[in-house]
């Protein structure tokens, strides 16, 4: 790290010595001669490019004396323009809807663009946001540059300390729907257990898609279960792999965080390298095969040295380390003049080390004295021992397809297969029934949840209907499996003998019991139609019906209206009026498991039941039924004069029986139902997945952009902001045999890990300025407070914080860029609280800040 400052200095010093090529100024229009604001303009060969601002003019620094640009917008067929002289205007069609053609999330009109569709949509450009920032997974840049995307990495959380939860708008992980090239992607295998984030929900690994394959991400901020189908509650993600050719590019970056908060001296931790490579070669006219290979190695970070006047839980606590390779393909093979088939996909393997919870060789009893810990064995473990559980993650997916226009209908035929295998182990812990005689590490058992989708759609745009109509209809069908399979006898096992009263396998994360497995699937069968009619061309008119059936637990049903109203060419109004579901997932439906907690320093033994177990049937919970949502839209955007652009977009959606993991029912409080069915299996709590509670969230998102010269350089400007208020509505429904426990069935802290999904607010302030070889970035991030509540119920105000990111880069050569910077500059920490209570055993709760402080980094990025 202390090499950062010199090669800082050497960027900054060496502004002037960029070459002398030409400024290019210009403009980008579309066909009709109106400025295309956003679009993307790159000096050919070279690692130097721009955007053009709110009136679609443009200025460049070119790098040699006969440059071309490819110039390109979503939506368009892209152009590349030889620049003879110091002005370039350029006018891009409208892409074909044959091979070229380009689809954006949330409209199935190929002529529509992402300014003028009637639900807000972002497009974040992958290539510049990775050049210019210290983030490396795709969770963590979503996070700071969309302000209504929320993810936070957690510790001591099992499971989803291997697999960040993500959501939009304050909702639940599993409440987004994520698509790859327009098409449905498989979730996680795992449902969230513990953590402040996404409890009781499963979701999708984001983080399994490395960011060097990616050209854009599309955030539809908006419900849309009527066009996509279930978990498109909150909105739609769609993430658009890499289709350039005759181009190599290649990054190698590295950062580490400054050691705060150990329990030795040493100075840098959590380093995270990252290498990759992408190439793509053409194949015919229009064709092309684009690879990705990925590595990423993130170490740990150590911050449990913290202010506890009570003591510590934990004498490790951190991020996990985490090792990813990836392997990803995009493809498009033209068949002929007006069909390709395509193919795309990737394979992602992980390995994971997250610390557990610590056990100390002693613990104090109920009179005070300190006795032996009955979870630990001396011989082994003279000081006690900190657990380690580690995950191997194989996640795949795959999708090929047909794609053409026939008698004038655009037709796609594809089939996806998904894939994602969790396989638990520990080690460093032990069998306290075993004695000394234990082994020091065990296979858990794990999970594994397969998807197949086969979808067929078809769209026409009737050009004479008004001012156009576009028509498109589809049907998809789904099977999904899921499996939870045991571990080794060691990792369960209460083994007989002297020491059978303790507690039976592994320490940290008891392994699954043959008597969890589960081998179940369902099927689903989706039928959607929608159309859009652009009625004037000042008003679009647009509405979707979906209807689906799930073989497990019925139908449903779902409608969406939108329109836009275009009061001039400089100012629109949107708004749109949908209801939603999300079906219940099969991990939700079926696992089961006893896992170990820590509540006030104690290790408890808990029976996660399935929906249909013995304590469900026995308590009277249903089976699980879709969650139902209704939701609105309204706002506005525009552009004033040549410089500024903006988008305000307010929201409301209502969720009815949203689906959550109940707080504990202890067997002492309950001798007449739970006390006869959990002693038995040596456990002394229980709780289950129950649709219980029905949310209401407000919200508003406003982006604002700015493009202007600044001296002989341009700078870009973004406040984005998204304003959140979730309120869980009345008490949580219950049945007859627990009437009077709602405060235990769903209380005051699982309602608060349900706020705490989004702060009230996130504000993000970017500058970026670009000069010739040089640029540098400029970032505030305001996180807004988040509210907890303790092991003891006390409260825990994490107040607002303000984060600043800073980062340099220089173009070495036309083909390289050197980055530096660092990311929360400053060095700022959530609030401390007692670790003895908080959820997660360390002086914070994971918050959407994070808690590692700051964060130095170096990228260099090559592009051939």
């Amino acid at each position: 790290m202390k090499h950062l400052v010199p090669i800082t200095i050497l960027c900054l010093s060496s502004i002037t010595a960029f070459g002398q090529g030409q400024t290019l100024t210009g403009q980008v229009l579309d066909a009709a001669g109106r400025p295309l604001a956003g679009a993307t303009v790159v000096e050919k060969g070279t690692n130097n490019g721009t955007g053009t601002g709110g009136d679609g003019r443009f200025t460049l620094r070119a790098r040699s004396q006969a440059p071309t640009l490819v110039v390109s917008s979503i939506g368009f067929a892209t152009q590349e323009v030889k620049a003879d002289g110091g002005s370039v205007s350029v006018r891009l069609t409208e892409a074909s809807t044959s091979l070229g053609g380009v689809q954006v999330v949330g409209s199935r009109n190929q002529t529509r663009t992402v300014t003028d569709t009637p639900s807000p949509v972002d497009i974040i450009d992958i290539r510049e946001v990775t050049a210019k920032t210290g983030q490396l997974d795709v969770n963590q840049l979503l996070q700071f540059v969309a302000p209504s995307f929320n993810s936070n990495r957690q510790t001591g959380a099992d499971g989803a300390d291997h697999v960040d939860p993500a959501s939009l708008r304050g909702l639940g992980p599993d409440q987004t729907l994520v698509l790859v090239n327009g098409k449905r992607w498989h979730q996680s295998a795992l449902v969230n257990l513990f953590g402040s984030r996404g409890r009781g929900n499963t979701g999708t690994d984001l983080n399994t898609i490395p960011a060097a394959s990616i050209e854009r991400i599309e955030i539809l901020r908006d419900g849309a279960s009527a066009q996509y189908g279930s978990d498109a509650i909150a909105g739609v993600i769609n993430i658009v792999l890499k289709t350039s050719v005759k181009e190599v590019t290649a990054n190698v970056n590295y950062g580490a965080y400054d050691a705060r908060y150990r329990f030795d001296d040493q100075d840098f931790d959590g380093g995270n390298f990252n290498a990759n490579l992408n190439y793509g070669v053409a194949v015919g006219e229009e064709g092309f095969v684009n690879a990705t290979l990925d590595y990423n190695k993130r170490q740990h970070t150590q911050r449990a040295n913290v202010p506890a006047p009570d003591g510590i839980q934990r004498r490790e606590y951190g991020d996990p380390e985490v090792s990813n390779t990836s392997v990803y393909l995009n493809s498009k093979l033209p068949l002929s003049a007006k069909v390709y088939a395509y193919v795309f996909g990737g394979l992602n393997l992980r390995d994971g080390d997250a610390y557990a919870y610590t056990r100390f060789p002693t613990i104090t009893n109920d009179d005070g004295d300190d006795i032996p810990n009955p979870r630990n064995n001396p011989t082994l473990y003279p000081n006690g021992f900190d657990p380690i559980i580690t995950s191997n993650i194989v996640d795949g997916h795959g999708t090929a397809g047909v794609r053409g226009t026939f008698g004038g209908w655009d037709v796609d035929l594809s089939n996806g297969f998904g894939s994602n295998r969790f396989e638990y182990g520990v080690r460093n812990t032990l069998n306290a029934t075993l004695g000394a005689a234990s082994p020091t590490a065990f296979d858990a058992g794990g999970f594994q949840l397969r998807q197949n989708v086969a979808n067929l759609s078809a769209s026409r745009n009737y050009k004479t209907v008004a001012q156009g109509l576009n028509l498109a209809f589809g049907a998809e069908y789904r099977r999904e499996w899921y499996t939870l399979f045991a571990g080794e006898e060691g990792s369960y096992r209460k083994y007989p003998g002297a020491l059978n009263e303790r507690s039976a396998g592994s320490q940290g994360f008891p392994g699954f019991q043959p008597d969890n497995e589960v081998d179940a699937h369902r099927d689903n069968i989706g039928v959607y139609a929608d159309a859009e009619l652009d009625v004037t061309k000042s008003l679009l008119l647009a509405g979707a019906v979906r209807f689906e059936n799930y073989s497990d637990f019925g139908s449903a049903l779902t409608g969406k209206l939108a329109t836009r109203v275009k009061l001039s060419e400089t100012f629109s109004l949107r708004g749109t009026v949908s209801s939603g579901f999300r079906a219940p997932s099969l991990a939700q439906i079926n696992f089961n498991s006893i896992i170990t907690n820590v509540v006030g320093g104690m290790p408890v033994n808990i029976l996660i039941d399935r929906n249909d177990g013995p304590v469900s049937r026995a308590l009277g919970i249903p089976a699980l039924k879709q969650e139902r949502s209704q939701s609105v839209s309204l706002g506005f955007t525009g552009r004033a004069g040549s410089v500024l652009s903006f988008t305000v977009d307010g929201y409301y959606i209502q969720v009815k029986d949203r689906i959550v993991l109940t707080g504990t029912f202890a067997a002492k409080d309950d001798t007449l139902v739970l006390q006869p069915i959990l002693v038995p299996l040596g456990v002394g709590e229980a709780q289950f997945f129950a649709n219980a509670i029905t949310t209401d969230t407000w919200g508003l998102d406003a982006v604002l952009a700015n493009t202007v010269s600044l001296g002989a350089g341009r700078l870009a400007t973004t406040l984005a902001a998204n304003l959140n208020r979730l309120v869980v509505v009345g008490a949580a429904k219950t049945t007859p045999l627990l009437a009077g426990k709602e405060d235990t069935f769903f209380g005051i802290r699982e309602r608060a890990f349900v706020k705490a999904s989004a702060p009230p607010y996130k504000v993000n302030l970017t500058f970026d300025y670009s000069l010739g070889r040089f640029g540098a970035l400029l970032r505030f991030v305001q996180f807004g407070p988040v509210q907890l509540y303790d092991y003891d119920e006390n409260l825990n105000a994490y107040y607002a914080r303000l984060t600043t990111d800073l980062a340099l880069s220089y173009a070495l050569t036309n083909q390289l860029r050197l980055s530096v910077g660092s990311s929360n500059l400053f060095d700022v920490y959530p609030k401390f609280f007692n670790p003895q209570l908080t959820e997660t055993g360390g002086a914070w709760d994971p918050v959407q800040m994070g808690s590692n402080g700051r964060f130095y980094f170096a990228k260099l990025q090559a592009r051939f």
